[in-house]
């Protein structure tokens, strides 16, 4: 995995860079996005692994309809240097990139269940003191957390799972 994020860091750069540049910074990421989901498919995959495949047909089954021409370039590019399986990386640095110039930070909310707005709200608050920038919450629910919530901005993770506070208790009456 290092070593893919050391070949698609200088990708995501040069996307990232001419996505600012042109202002188009939300359509690469959509595409990009797109470009990784539809990359990691099993039946895509073995597509894009097939050494007769184009840089055309690359294009044709990584591009959205109606892709900006300077998309279209990069996967031909990817497809020509051999790069494509590294399109989720891509995308993920590009994304991080995106987040960083923005001033925004994105955080993952998994909670037993659905959590009310109100919580929301008051974790993003605290999270908006606590990085000084704007926050964009993505939940998910897990019902093995038991109760609680775990808040991952990637850099720092928050467990306040009751499942985490059990393992937590388990490895001090064990020491």
């Amino acid at each position: 995995m290092t070593q893919a994020l050391t070949l698609a860091r200088p990708y995501a750069r040069a996307a990232f860079a001419h996505g600012r540049q042109d202002g188009t910074a939300a359509q690469w990421s959509q595409s990009l996005r797109f470009a990784a989901h539809a990359a990691v498919e099993p039946q895509v995959a073995a597509m894009l692994s097939h050494p007769q495949l184009s840089s055309r047909d690359a294009v044709t089954l990584l591009a959205v309809d109606g892709a900006d021409e300077s998309f279209t370039r990069f996967v031909e590019l990817l497809a020509e240097n051999q790069r494509l399986e590294l399109l989720p990386e891509i995308a993920t640095l590009f994304e991080e990139l995106r987040a960083e110039s923005e001033r925004v930070v994105r955080a993952k909310v998994t909670s037993a269940m659905p959590m009310p707005a109100v919580e929301l709200e008051t974790i993003r608050a605290a999270l908006r003191r606590r990085f000084n920038r704007d926050v964009e919450i993505e939940t998910a629910v897990d019902e093995s957390l038991i109760g609680g919530a775990i808040i991952d901005t990637g850099d720092l993770v928050i467990d306040g799972s009751l499942r985490g506070k059990l393992a937590r208790l388990q490895t001090s009456l064990a020491a």
